[in-house]
């Protein structure tokens, strides 16, 4: 029997899941994020301990990865030195083959047609493909990048906070709010910035939605503002040949509906996940050692 095995490696976790040769889901696993930023040893570890959750789920041991066709999405491949690191590890499957996060979730997402996506979450991206072009937008990380993610929100919101408390802007709800969960001093938020993640940036990004939905009017500025930089984002994958665009990510059903009328009607619904972009990765690489 014929199994292939996708992961995906992103900055918030990593997923994996086993399917054999009809697509039927024999195993699934989860480990820690993956995004390279944290290094490579320590995102291979988390790709290890999903995948062999998987293989443990579906009952068949280490001797089994040997015949396994892998397809691997990891968040900052086009790091320097990650892809020939990867190729470099000794991963213990019959064939492996590597792509971008977006690339998977692409894959999935138009099941292997032409299209774009954008990704609202944590972070955010832009990918596409029409035809033989390929093009990616966005995505250089945070905070230089990840436009109206969940990351972003969240440093806009910290940040208006403090604008609230220095009387450069008039206090709201969401500022209050903010501002108490760090008791209210300043000095706490710089030392919390000083060592907060984008993921921790992120973790407000709710806080924010709410509040916007209930006019409070920092945050709906925040919320707004965010919405142009992804209705931009999609506007630049149509305008490059992609023929549809499908938004996703944890914060997107949110973010929807604050996008323009004109976007949200050329936007569509994904086929599939970054883990079925990843196993028709995989069967992909199969098909095309089959042909040499």
């Amino acid at each position: 029997m014929e199994l292939y095995l996708g992961i995906d490696a992103g900055g918030t976790h990593t997923r994996a899941r086993l399917v054999s040769d009809d697509g039927e889901i024999i195993g699934t696993g989860e480990g820690g994020p993956a995004n390279t930023r944290i290094g490579l040893p320590e995102a291979l570890e988390a790709v290890e301990d999903a995948y062999l959750q998987a293989f443990a789920e579906a009952g068949l041991g280490r001797a089994h990865l040997e015949s396994v066709w892998a397809g691997l999405g990891i968040a900052g491949l086009n790091r320097r030195g990650v892809l020939p690191g990867l190729q470099e590890h000794g991963f213990p499957f019959r064939s492996i083959a590597f792509a971008s996060d977006a690339a998977i979730a692409n894959l999935g997402a138009h099941a292997g047609a032409d299209g774009a996506i954008v990704i609202v979450g944590t972070g955010s991206v832009g990918f596409g493909r029409a035809g033989e072009e390929v093009f990616t937008v966005g995505g250089y990380g945070f905070p230089v990048s990840d436009e109206g993610s969940g990351a972003d929100l969240g440093m806009r919101a910290i940040r208006q906070s403090l604008w609230a408390r220095d009387g450069r802007i008039p206090h709201s709800a969401m500022t209050e709010e903010v501002l108490g969960h760090f008791h209210g001093s300043a000095g706490e938020i710089v030392d919390w910035t000083g060592q907060a993640t984008p993921t921790d940036y992120a973790a407000f990004a709710p806080m924010v939605m709410d509040h916007a939905v209930q006019g409070d009017p920092v945050a709906e500025r925040i919320v707004q503002a965010a919405a142009l930089r992804i209705d931009r984002l999609i506007r630049v994958l149509l305008d490059r040949g992609a023929p549809s665009c499908c938004l996703m990510g944890g914060v997107s059903a949110r973010m929807r509906d604050w996008l323009a009328a004109s976007i949200r009607e050329r936007l569509t619904d994904p086929l599939g996940d970054a883990l079925d972009g990843a196993i028709l990765l995989a069967r992909t690489r199969a098909a095309e050692k089959e042909l040499t």
